[in-house]
């Protein structure tokens, strides 16, 4: 099961972490991984090509995005980011499990 948890700070959402594999099909078939996948690059690309400067740390079968501050801009497209990842459960509820975490 995929795991992404969300980093709050003062309800805002400053970065994110996934984790693991969905299971939903072997490796290559997999579309849940697709979805999910395309979307941490999608996300970390944009956040990075805006100028916001995410921290990102890779590892073996997770991905970690936090921002230094978190302004509407930064918030907004880490928001949408966590709809596009809540409507991916909604399609596949065994394979991804999101949650939030204050920090």
């Amino acid at each position: 099961m995929i795991r992404a948890e969300f980093f709050e700070k003062n309800r805002e959402i400053i970065g994110f972490r996934v984790k693991d594999h969905s299971g939903y099909a072997e490796s290559g078939e997999d579309i849940v991984c697709a979805a999910v996948s395309s979307a941490v690059q999608l996300t970390a690309n944009l956040l990075e090509a805006m100028g916001f400067e995410p921290d990102v740390k890779l590892g073996e079968n997770v991905v970690e995005c936090t921002l230094p501050s978190c302004g509407d801009l930064q918030s907004t497209v880490l928001g949408q980011f966590k709809i596009h990842l809540e409507s991916v459960q909604e399609e596949f509820p065994e394979n991804i499990n999101i949650t939030i975490s204050e920090v």
